[in-house]
């Protein structure tokens, strides 16, 4: 008895940890900064975020880019649509097209932040060094 008990006990654990589970989207397209960087921003991607606890990861793709991708980072912004700082590296493909991927475990103040909104996915690439690629991500 105590092993089927043990047992309906794990079930239900398990259960619950996949309800603590949240999925999140974002769309990845060209931002211009200012008029001076509206030629080389081209491209566009989708991206993918599972939140597990504080343990946020994300995988992606992109293609159209003018030149390769250099870098790809979180950031976390107060909200949707306001820029903020790094919080985390993500793996991208050197190229014109290709993935994203990686994780980042979040601080209190940058899971409210996610939960608002404003945690966003930024690709630069050489062309675009400041960003060419940003997606918010959302539910």
């Amino acid at each position: 008895m105590p092993y089927k008990r043990y047992l309906i006990v794990a079930a239900i654990a398990l259960s619950l940890a996949a309800q603590t589970k949240e999925t999140l989207k974002a769309r990845l397209s060209a931002t211009p900064a200012d008029a001076r960087t509206r030629a080389a921003l081209a491209g566009s991607g989708t991206a993918s975020a599972t939140l597990e606890g504080t343990k946020l990861s994300v995988t992606g793709s992109f293609d159209g880019l003018v030149s390769p991708a250099t870098s790809a980072s979180l950031h976390a912004g107060v909200a949707a649509g306001v820029r903020g700082p790094a919080i985390g590296d993500l793996t991208i493909s050197k190229a014109t097209s290709g993935t994203i991927s990686g994780s980042v475990d979040l601080t209190p103040d940058q899971l409210t932040h996610l939960h608002k909104g404003g945690i966003y996915v930024l690709i630069n690439s050489d062309k675009a060094p400041e960003g060419v690629l940003w997606g918010w991500l959302l539910p």
